[in-house]
């Protein structure tokens, strides 16, 4: 898309007009100009794809069902899932307009190209932050799967960047596009269940050290691209499965490449509590570990009003159970479970505040785009997310309770601090926009 929103649409406005200055002169065909049933190649918005494994099929169907799109490149460091997933895109693209997809195994040369116009972002988490800053200094919008940054830090240079270029991110957390998480929010920021008084999350455990054998590299992979920043270790399929192997990659389980169920599962449930408690901006300030050591549930966090969050089982696997003085809200993905009944399918009064309406978080990924407007799952979100997801996991390694200042973003604790970060291989780190 633009270099700057400032700019304007340098190249769809050039084939507008180009097309207007020639309209005595020339035919054009119907799909050049649009119409019904055509989208005008001067209003598609051209996507790249970075990290074409499992979740990458999920988001090509989904923003492929936005009309305007379309996928003209692809990158990724397995060439096998790379051939596959340009297959299937220029599939995709034929249903609108012929556009073969183009490959790379570098995602610098992806977005050196100028008529991307913005980059979905699957890569394994380790790699989020180089990527969204990447593509926001070469001018692309953005969709970043979810947990946003592998690390504090991350997350707010991402912020940073993302401001700084003028572009539009869209994080992965769809459920905020879903009735049952948004009906849910709205009850409990209206008070139609009273005062919020403790919220348990299930959610299962957090990240550990990384004990996989390494094992020899495929020929088909280019193993060093795919450790990029983190600190490197050898190859094991567990990591990066082979194509021929159709499973979710389990790299999220380890230390220096994912969170464990804490970001994976987290960064959708505690999203939502950020959501229902108005906490978008902020967060909460104090984190506490269970006593037991080695306990992989049971952490508690507070916010400054007192409400309590905890991580533990509460007998259903992946949902929120808010408990408020007049009632209680159940929600996950498969039910909204209210007491009193009927709040399910509750219509707001004049009086209450509704929230950002998305039913479809990849339509809104690509109105936004458009309108150069905030999405409803937007960069400070997505980064204020993150960050309770990852203090979560620094609060068990530690063992120890932790005091977070969220505006300025530290711990009361120096060896919680030196966790906001991680080490990088020399030549990837993300810090240069």
């Amino acid at each position: 898309m633009e270099k700057d929103i400032n700019e304007g649409h340098s190249r769809r406005s050039f084939l507008k007009t180009g097309a207007v200055a020639a309209a005595g002169f020339m035919v054009l065909p119907r799909h050049v100009l649009g119409g019904s049933g055509f989208i005008a190649p001067s209003d598609r918005i051209n996507l790249g794809y970075i990290g074409v494994g499992k979740q990458s099929y999920s988001l090509l169907r989904n923003i492929g069902k936005v009309g305007e799109t379309m996928v003209v490149a692809a990158a990724d460091v397995d060439r096998k899932k790379l051939a596959r997933f340009a297959g299937e895109a220029t599939q995709l693209n034929a249903t609108k307009a012929s556009h073969t997809v183009a490959t790379y195994g570098d995602y610098r040369e992806l977005l050196a190209r100028k008529d991307v116009d913005a980059v979905v972002i699957a890569t394994p988490d380790h790699w989020h932050a180089l990527n969204v800053v990447d593509a926001a200094k070469n001018g692309k919008d953005i969709y970043c799967e979810k947990p946003l940054a592998l690390t504090i830090d991350e997350g707010r240079a991402m912020v940073n960047a993302v401001k700084k270029y003028k572009r539009v991110l869209q994080t992965g957390s769809m459920q905020r596009s879903q009735y049952n998480f948004r009906q849910a929010a709205e009850l409990v920021r209206n008070g139609y269940i009273g005062a919020i008084r403790e919220i348990n999350v299930s959610v299962g455990e957090p990240v550990k050290q990384c004990d996989l054998p390494s094992l020899p590299i495929p020929d088909y992979l280019d193993w060093d691209k795919w450790i990029g920043p983190s600190l490197y270790r050898g190859y094991h399929p567990d990591l990066s499965p082979p194509i021929e192997n159709d499973k979710w990659a389990w790299w999220r389980g380890y230390r220096g490449f994912g969170g464990g169920y804490i970001t994976d599962w987290g960064a959708h449930m505690f999203d939502i509590v950020q959501w229902a408690l108005d906490m978008d901006g902020s967060g909460p300030v104090s984190f506490v570990p269970p006593e037991q050591p080695g306990a992989t549930e049971g952490l508690y966090f507070v916010y400054a009003n007192g409400v309590r969050v905890n991580h533990r089982a509460w007998g259903k696997p992946n949902a929120i159970q808010f408990i408020g003085t007049e009632g209680k809200i159940e929600v996950s993905r498969s039910f909204l479970e209210t007491d009193p009944e009927g709040l399910a399918s509750q219509q707001l009064r004049p009086s209450d505040k509704p929230l950002y309406r998305s039913d479809n978080h990849y339509q809104d990924w690509i109105d936004a785009i458009k309108k150069r407007s905030k999405p409803v799952a937007d960069v400070e979100i997505g980064h204020r997310t993150a960050t309770v997801c990852n203090a979560v996991n620094i609060a068990y390694e530690l063992q120890q309770p932790l005091k977070w200042n969220p505006r300025r973003e530290t711990f009361d604790n120096a060896y919680a601090n030196m966790m906001k970060t991680k080490p990088y291989r020399k030549g990837w780190d993300y810090m240069d926009f």
